[in-house]
């Protein structure tokens, strides 16, 4: 039968658009309040973990988008990739990760993570040097997206469902503002070849410094 191409298809990012669009915007971090002990929370739209796993689902819809695209359209997908890749890592280091730590009681989870995070952000600087459209980039690419889905896999099954045993529904709905604050404090925007603003330039360049823009961002005053 005919193969579906995802090359043309739409990417909606799960991000508060109240949020957006606001050129002067920073944004502080709050600490976020304690939870009362309570059942365990049912994953819905307002927690962290319903966020966290819809946003795995656009990186690999964009992973799908980059394979099957050549051209302008790739180095527009793997923008479009690489800049939510930034965004849910960061909300992740500044949220979710110290969540697991103090919840779960142990740095092990969470550093086998981070290994994994280190490991994939050697790789894409190295696809970053690359022509987005040569055969090199294609076996890297493919590398990349197998280990990226790995970490995620883990993630959601060491991490996110543990925090959902353990939180009660106040606790992860809190969580969750608290993610969509980090992540709102770089805008959504164009691709970088359109005229942008200072602040809409949060996200681009290489995906290192996306990472410590959006830190910067966040612990602005």
């Amino acid at each position: 039968g005919r193969r579906l191409s995802t090359k043309h298809l739409p990417i909606t990012l799960i991000f508060p658009t109240s949020l957006f669009h606001q050129p002067n915007m920073s944004v502080v971090a709050q600490p976020v309040p304690a939870a009362a002990s309570g059942p365990k929370a049912q994953a819905d739209g307002g927690s962290i973990v319903a966020l966290l796993k819809q946003q795995h689902e656009q990186i690999k819809t964009l992973f799908a988008q980059v394979s099957a695209s050549r051209g302008r359209d790739r180095e527009r997908n793997f923008f479009e990739l690489r800049r939510l890749l930034a965004l849910h890592e960061a909300g992740e280091e500044i949220v979710v990760h110290p969540e697991v730590r103090s919840a779960l009681k142990t740095d092990a989870i969470v550093e086998a993570r981070l290994k994994e995070e280190a490991e994939a952000k050697e790789t894409l600087q190295r696809l970053e040097g690359m022509d987005v459209n040569s055969p090199e980039f294609d076996r890297l690419f493919l590398n990349f997206q197998t280990a990226v889905i790995h970490h995620a896999e883990a993630e959601e099954r060491e991490e996110f469902d543990k925090l959902e045993a353990y939180l009660d529904s106040g606790r992860l709905a809190a969580l969750r503002g608290r993610f969509e604050m980090v992540q709102a404090a770089a805008p959504t925007h164009p691709h970088p070849a359109v005229g942008e603003s200072a602040t809409a330039n949060l996200l681009t360049g290489p995906f290192v410094a996306m990472i410590d823009r959006i830190r910067d961002a966040v612990s602005r005053p």
